[in-house]
């Protein structure tokens, strides 16, 4: 049986990780289907402390990942396919393998939102991407029109990687104005290669037949005029989807999916705690990830200390 089972390897669970490890609890941390995470994604991460030049998301992931195994952490790759909290100890099907658990930490994050097309997915990974920093450099994006989605800082960041590669970055926002915050957005209205387009949705993509996108439908939701703008990529960042379904019903949840917190990490469940972005649709920044990933970890550890007096 373990005594911590933490289900995500982003900056929460890996923090987490690396508490409950310098705790002597030997705690088993399993990746989910994105081992390190979003943060994975990210080109440079430049607002997590201690690096003055920024580092690479996926080498901090890294390097998370191994600080918390130098200490005892075992990370294997595997995501939760059930389980039972009805019961102590708690029962987690992974794999098809059941694993019991004195205490779970929730740290399984979130996943990019989609704008619900249906050949948004017919052509996802044939043009339509959710990730600049994993696909903008591929030979089909090179000196090409592409369109970014979205209108928040990860949009910005998509548009700004992209035209290190594109031909002209459309930004097309339901707005008039960005979300971002005020350095991102006065950074990207000022790069000549990036075309705002205002007050428009995506309402269709192009062309199956071709299997390969080659342009979008575009709706002006003022004048509700739709255009046709020509592309070779589709880059959707329009926010996220916390990975939580597996605990609907049993954990309570926001009506959008984010785990409820009660005292500090607390789920409703005893000896269930939560951190990171499954849990906070609020700030959503790495550092606030590992700041609850950490508190998570020794609400755990004073929950299992408890069960032994």
């Amino acid at each position: 049986m373990e005594q911590v089972v933490i289900i995500g390897t982003g900056c929460a669970g890996l923090t987490a990780a690396l508490y409950t490890a310098r705790a002597n609890l030997n705690p088993l941390v399993l990746t989910g289907i994105m081992p390190g995470g979003l943060l994975t994604t990210t080109s440079i991460v430049e607002n997590f402390p201690g690096f003055p030049e920024g580092i690479d998301g996926y080498e901090l992931m890294t390097r998370m990942q191994k600080q918390a195994e130098r200490f005892g952490a075992r990370v294997k790759f595997a995501t939760v396919e059930a389980v039972d909290l009805k019961k102590k100890p708690f029962v987690l099907t992974i794999d098809g393998e059941p694993v019991e658990a004195q205490t779970i930490i929730i740290a399984s994050g979130a996943g990019h939102r989609h704008l619900g097309l249906k050949n948004e997915d017919l052509l996802e990974k044939k043009g339509v991407t959710y990730c600049a920093t994993c696909d903008g450099a591929l030979p089909m994006f090179r000196n090409q029109p592409l369109v970014v989605v979205g209108g928040g800082d990860s949009a910005c960041e998509e548009a700004s990687y992209l035209t290190r590669f594109a031909s002209v970055v459309y930004l097309i926002h339901r707005r008039d104005s960005l979300r971002a915050s005020k350095i991102m957005a006065e950074r990207t209205l000022a790069n000549p290669k990036i075309k705002p387009i205002w007050d428009s949705v995506v309402t269709d993509v192009l062309d199956v037949a071709q299997d390969k996108v080659t342009g979008v439908k575009v709706k002006n939701v003022k004048t509700c005029e739709e255009t046709v703008i020509d592309c070779a990529g589709v880059f959707v960042a329009i926010g996220h989807v916390p990975n939580t379904q597996v605990f609907k019903g049993v954990i309570d949840m926001d009506e959008n999916g984010y785990v409820t917190r009660k005292q500090g990490s607390e789920t409703n469940v005893p000896g269930v705690f939560v951190a990171g972005d499954c849990s906070d649709h609020v700030y959503r920044q790495a550092i606030t990830a590992a700041g609850m990933g950490c508190a998570a970890a020794i609400d755990a550890e004073r929950y299992l200390a408890g069960l032994t007096h």
